[in-house]
């Protein structure tokens, strides 16, 4: 089996159920959720399983669902049979509780770094916003595209903000908090986390 296909040599991608221009919105939403896959993997390879087992267990069963995630958002066929639910959601909801508690209590905005695991979480992160607000665009397009993936999306962010924090904590890095922040998280929760 060779693995170069030639069918995309004009610009052209399959999908499930059809074919797109390859910058197509929904190309670029489920291509970067590939992309915050490559981040999490890179992410794990500088976690030190004696430290980090439950958190690499965690970011293993992410990327399953991430490429769930990007699945679900390729497919534009007429039985749309999706793979990422609810639970995967609530999953994420727990684990962020979590990491909350175990993180010390944060005042204000930090600056992405520490740890260079904690550093590709952030980058992680941060793409993972870029996927969300693709998949906003790709459902104003397509209001049949999964609402799970997009509510999934918002979640990973809010987790590996957490996830970053915990693994500068159990590294004994500290936050670099910026410098002209006002005080802005409450109780552990941050304002935008109440929209």
């Amino acid at each position: 089996m060779k693995l170069y296909t030639r069918t995309g040599d004009e610009g052209k991608t399959s999908i499930i159920g059809g074919r797109v221009e390859k910058d197509d919105v929904r190309v670029e939403a489920y291509g970067t959720v590939d992309e915050v896959n490559c981040f999490v993997g890179q992410a794990m390879t500088q976690l030190d399983p004696a430290i980090f087992q439950d958190v690499l267990d965690d970011l293993e069963k992410i990327q399953h669902e991430l490429f769930d995630c990007g699945g679900d958002l390729a497919n534009v066929s007429k039985k749309r049979e999706l793979k990422l639910t609810k639970d995967s959601v609530d999953y994420l909801e727990t684990k962020i509780d979590k990491l909350i508690e175990e993180a010390p209590k944060l005042e204000r905005f930090i600056l992405p770094g520490g740890a260079p695991a904690s550093a590709s979480i952030h980058i992680a992160r941060t793409v993972t916003r870029r996927a969300e607000r693709l998949v906003v665009s790709l459902r104003k397009a397509d209001p049949e595209t999964s609402a799970v993936a997009l509510k999934f999306l918002n979640r990973l962010s809010d987790y590996f903000f957490a996830l970053a924090r915990v693994v500068n904590f159990r590294l004994n890095q500290k936050d670099v908090e910026y410098v002209r922040s006002a005080n802005v998280f409450r109780e552990g929760k941050r304002k935008e986390d109440k929209e």
